[in-house]
């Protein structure tokens, strides 16, 4: 078996930056420490420009068919890297100013995102699993960091506990796969399922176990309980990455797992999923009405999402009369998908980064305590709004784009109704997206002190507003670099 390390290249990149930056907290100063922010962001730019664009046409197996690097794999290791560099940039002043490990703290981050592109290059289900379990350990470890909060802890205990619980129930599902079919390899699970005509009970008992224990990390409905107390007691940069990067590898993962091994029964799948999706649409819309704590309404709000997310990856897997997949369709659902996951990363960062601003280290967070908000930043209030109209699916921003496209594509594969449903929940959204801003531009508050914005702030908050909008309007360009990962995949 030969090796070609050179495709491993950002990985190991990824990797020694992690050290870097831990080797960096022996050595620097404490006046200097609030520098490392900037290296661990430049690091990971300058990894997706001189390792991820040099390889972005490359397609090869690795390591004995153990990763798979491929377009999608390529678009995603980038997405990871970009995101990752915006997040660490815009945590930086919550971090100085709350933590004590700052260099532990963006290495742990960095290993996080070494971990995320191991999983969406995973070409079998035991490296997946590896690669989930890195990334899984080092998020209890950044929910926990703030170890002096009393929410951080409990949050952390319940995010431990129930994720171990997931992390089990996944892995039982592995091993029932692997003793049933000799093998952990996607695409010779694929041969396997088309040449079996029925599924034992034991193998039907490992794949529903393994597709459970991925509703579990995404937060799908019945699975969800975990998601709204920890991201209300994790600090906000962490929830943040829990609700954007971690999201996103997780259902490329899983959209690789279903598209490339479990095709061949994916009329088994199918209306289980749907009916996830529909509940998990329902249950976070309407739950999200009654939440006084804006991160507990954006948890459900990203419940909601990941039900609409669901929906399409449910409907990737029509099969045609001879029982194969219509991948002109199939790639139209793909693309739908991931465009909507950059447009719903890209309003998510904007609330939380404007939510980390107002509040702070404060354990208030109340959607009550933005009232008068624009007398206060005009700019924050600007980019909120923004973000929630586009979560909403409303003109002219990227969430409406990214809607249309994904309803527009589920409806050619799988029944209109569906897609009516996720129109009436994304309706009902509206109503508590405009409650909050209705808290900051209608009513008033008496305190006028305004926020004041460092220059990197102001920057990051611009360069958010603007992606929204021109992805929104021109979304074209982005369009472009997703067909490139869809046509790969499939």
């Amino acid at each position: 078996m030969t090796i070609n390390l050179e495709l491993l290249i950002p990985e190991i990149l990824v990797g020694s930056l992690a050290f870097i930056i831990l080797g960096l907290d022996l050595f620097l100063k404490s006046k200097y420490k609030e520098y490392i922010a900037y290296i661990a962001a430049t690091g990971l730019i300058l990894v997706l420009i001189f390792s991820i664009i040099p390889i972005w046409n490359t397609k090869a197996n690795i390591y004995g068919d153990i990763l798979v690097l491929d377009g999608y794999a390529i678009f995603f290791k980038a997405f990871f890297l970009t995101f990752g560099a915006v997040l660490i940039l815009s945590s930086k002043n919550y971090v100085g100013n709350n933590f004590s490990y700052i260099a532990e703290y963006y290495s742990i981050v960095i290993f996080t995102i070494l971990a995320m592109m191991f999983m969406v290059s995973s070409a079998e289900i035991l490296t997946a699993y590896i690669s989930l379990e890195l990334l899984s350990f080092s998020l209890y470890v950044l929910v926990a960091f703030n170890r002096f909060n009393n929410r951080a802890n409990e949050a952390s205990i319940k995010y431990i506990l129930l994720g171990a619980f997931s992390s089990a129930i996944l892995l039982y599902g592995v091993s029932q796969i692997y003793g049933h079919l000799g093998t952990t390899n996607l695409v010779q699970i694929q041969q396997a399922l088309s040449m079996n005509s029925e599924m034992s009970l034991g193998l039907i008992i490992g794949f529903s176990m393994f597709i459970v224990g991925f509703l579990f990390k995404i937060g799908i409905v019945p699975f969800h309980m975990w998601v709204p107390d920890v991201y209300e007691g994790s600090a906000t940069p962490v929830t943040a990455y829990l609700a954007v990067l971690v999201k996103v590898a997780i259902v490329a993962l899983f959209i690789r797992v279903l598209v490339v091994g479990l095709m061949p029964i994916a009329q088994d799948w199918q209306l289980i999923l749907i009916g996830f999706s529909i509940v998990t649409m329902v249950v976070g819309n309407v739950v999200a009405l009654i939440q006084s704590n804006i991160k507990r309404l954006l948890a459900y709000s990203s419940i909601g999402h990941a039900g609409y997310i669901l929906l399409g990856v449910a409907a990737i897997g029509t099969l045609d009369q001879k029982g194969l997949i219509l991948v002109d369709f199939s790639r139209l659902i793909v693309n739908g998908i991931i465009l909507h996951l950059v447009s719903y990363s890209l309003a998510s960062i904007a609330i939380f980064l404007c939510i980390d601003i107002i509040f702070g280290n404060s354990e208030e967070e109340q959607i009550d305590s933005m009232k008068g908000l624009h007398d206060r930043s005009p700019l924050m209030s600007l980019l909120i709004t923004a973000s929630l109209i586009s979560l909403g699916g409303l003109p002219i921003f990227a969430g409406f784009t990214s809607k249309f496209y994904l309803f527009n594509s589920i409806g050619t594969q799988i029944s209109l109704w569906y897609v009516g449903i996720a129109i009436i929940t994304s309706l009902i959204s509206l109503y508590y997206y405009l409650y909050v801003i209705r808290k900051i531009y209608i009513d008033t508050n008496k305190d006028k002190t305004v926020i004041n914005l460092p220059i990197l702030t102001k920057g990051i908050l611009v360069f958010l507003l603007f992606a929204l909008i021109f992805i929104g309007i021109y979304p074209n360009i982005l369009m472009e670099f997703i067909y490139h990962a869809s046509e790969s995949l499939l």
